[in-house]
């Protein structure tokens, strides 16, 4: 079984705001998971086919994303070249990007009653969006489909932040730090899915942490759970510029339930587990120049300062525990203190999905760079965010209740905890 983004243990329930957020969008409502009547349109990814479950559309219209792609439609529909409309779809993924910030920090219209904390608006409305590009016939110009597919990857980018991460200038003191987060993911188990790292992203974009050593601003990144935007090398475009320019940098998904683990050794294997598309992956991470790759990497985290450091209600900790074929074997075996000489691969600390993934890449891309020796980097697992008593079966469960909340708030929160730990002891 697997955990969060790859752990093999158990299967979780999934993968400064104030209290008052509690408040918000706690509701009862109809049945989440219930199935719509309105039809699929064809040529959908099976992330698209969701978009018309009950749920995805509940949380985008309690949220006022349910305008996006219907807006996007639009003026798609005026545009009169390929240029025009890669304009277009540039600044439409941006501007959702900076929307789903601004709800989750508090600015601008709510929208709807669905909490400002929850990442999933942004989530459902990028499908909703990709989904009207995959559908449209332009007027008066041809569109061949590697165009398409350059729209939507300009439309992935854009709406992830991945081309909006911007220090401020005149600054010289503040430390830089990059995070990233991931999607929802295993929906056709829950369909109701957020998740923490997502949401973390969202509300440290663009913010400043006071700590010891002075001010640090946060940018951040978010990434799908798709195994071929990796193998693509969607990681490496969005932090090959970056990672010379900062001061730390985590990644971050979704762990084990009730904890925070800072992962310590990363493998180069990929165990197979579906992702959103129901596609599967069973290889050595593909990378570029594999003559040269590990088949471990390693956190330059602080981890002992930031197990130590009092950041919030969740226990933090170290882990050090890896699954290898040992030099000259043919098993696997779990190492409690790490990899050992010359083994090979099969999960690093969090395991072999694509938060492990990430992690690997980002370290190797750090090391590649020659940063190993004055970047801080790693990766943290955050607790599973889980719905409250009365509200955890997906077929008869709300989108959100008050614990739900409480939840990802307070995960939220501790991440800001550790990135300030990891900061002021770098």
């Amino acid at each position: 079984m697997v955990t969060g983004h790859g752990r093999t243990r158990v299967f979780p329930r999934i993968g400064t705001l104030g209290a008052a957020a509690l408040l918000v969008g706690l509701g009862a409502t109809a049945p989440a998971s219930a199935s719509t009547s309105a039809a699929t349109p064809p040529g959908s990814t099976a992330e698209e086919q969701r978009l018309d479950r009950a749920a995805p559309q509940e949380i985008l219209r309690r949220s006022g994303f349910d305008s996006r792609a219907p807006q996007l439609a639009r003026a798609l529909a005026k545009t009169r070249s390929y240029a025009q409309a890669r304009r277009l779809v540039a600044g439409e993924g941006g501007e959702l990007w900076r929307r789903a910030v601004d709800r989750v920090q508090g600015r601008g219209p709510a929208g709807g009653d669905l909490s400002r904390d929850d990442d999933r608006p942004l989530y459902w409305a990028r499908l909703g969006m990709t989904r009207e590009l995959r559908q449209w016939e332009p007027s008066g110009f041809r569109l061949s489909e590697k165009q398409r597919a350059r729209l939507i990857g300009a439309l992935e980018t854009s709406s992830r932040g991945q081309d909006a991460v911007a220090y401020p200038r005149g600054h010289k003191h503040a430390k830089r730090i990059l995070v990233t987060g991931f999607d929802p993911f295993t929906l056709d188990r829950d369909v109701r899915i957020s998740n923490p790292s997502g949401a973390a992203a969202l509300a440290l974009d663009g913010t400043t942490i006071q700590t010891a050593e002075g001010p640090a601003r946060i940018e951040a990144v978010t990434f799908p759970v798709r195994w071929q935007d990796f193998g693509d090398g969607a990681v490496e475009r969005a932090l090959r510029a970056q990672l010379p320019r900062v001061d730390l940098f985590t990644t971050i998904s979704q762990g084990r339930v009730g904890k925070f683990d800072i992962e310590r050794t990363n493998g180069a294997w990929r165990g197979g587990f579906p992702d959103n598309e129901n596609l599967s992956r069973t290889e050595t991470v593909p990378v570029r120049d594999p003559a040269s790759q590990p088949q471990w990497t390693s956190t330059t985290l602080p981890y002992k300062a930031i197990v130590a450091a009092d950041t919030g209600r969740f226990p933090v900790y170290d882990n050090t525990s890896v699954t290898e074929i040992p030099a000259g074997g043919t098993a696997p075996v779990v190492r409690p203190d790490g990899p050992s000489e010359g083994s090979t691969a099969r999960e690093g600390g969090g395991g072999n999905y694509l938060s492990n993934e990430i992690a690997y890449r980002a370290t190797l891309l750090r090391d590649r760079l020659g940063l190993h020796d004055r970047l801080p980097g790693g990766h943290v697992h955050t607790p599973v965010l889980q719905f409250g008593a009365g509200n955890t079966d997906p077929a008869t469960g709300a989108v959100t209740d008050p614990e739900f909340v409480r939840n990802r708030l307070d995960i939220v929160a501790q991440v800001r905890g550790i990135l300030g730990a990891a900061v002021s002891s770098s």
